[in-house]
């Protein structure tokens, strides 16, 4: 990522922080429409999941700048991820509802590079994950 994408990740997720709980009901809506079977992988309060799902987020977005950082906590978090059956191509579609709900919650603020700038933090933060959790093939 780029200091300008890391830039529009962290100001777009400030604009989305004070909508945070309408936010986290957005993507599971989206993600149990595009991807029903990840419905079955949650077990919990959805509100309790959602505000766990924003803090995670907070956490990854405002530690950008330095990934060494918070990789190893994401890398953690993928592992665990499996003994819940998340499976590898599960990240697909949960970057799907991601990307589609800041678009909801950001409305015009929603540009094409921000939206670039979205999909590249995601795609390196998910990519490790995923190679940490399933292996560098199931990256790729």
């Amino acid at each position: 990522m780029t200091p300008q994408q890391v830039d529009l990740v962290q100001s777009s997720f400030a604009k989305i922080a004070p909508i945070a709980e309408t936010a986290a009901a957005l993507f599971y809506s989206r993600l149990f429409e595009i991807a029903p079977q990840t419905k079955s992988l949650f077990h919990a309060d959805m509100a309790e999941q959602g505000r766990k799902l924003m803090t995670t987020l907070a956490v990854v977005v405002n530690g950008l700048r330095n990934l060494d950082a918070i990789l190893p906590a994401a890398k953690a978090l993928a592992v665990k991820h499996v003994a819940y059956g998340v499976t590898a191509t599960d990240y697909k579609p949960v970057g799907e509802a991601l990307i589609w709900t800041l678009g909801q919650g950001l409305g015009p603020d929603f540009t094409p590079e921000v939206k670039d700038a979205w999909l590249s933090a995601y795609g390196a933060l998910s990519g490790a994950m995923i190679a940490e959790a399933y292996g560098k093939e199931a990256a790729a």
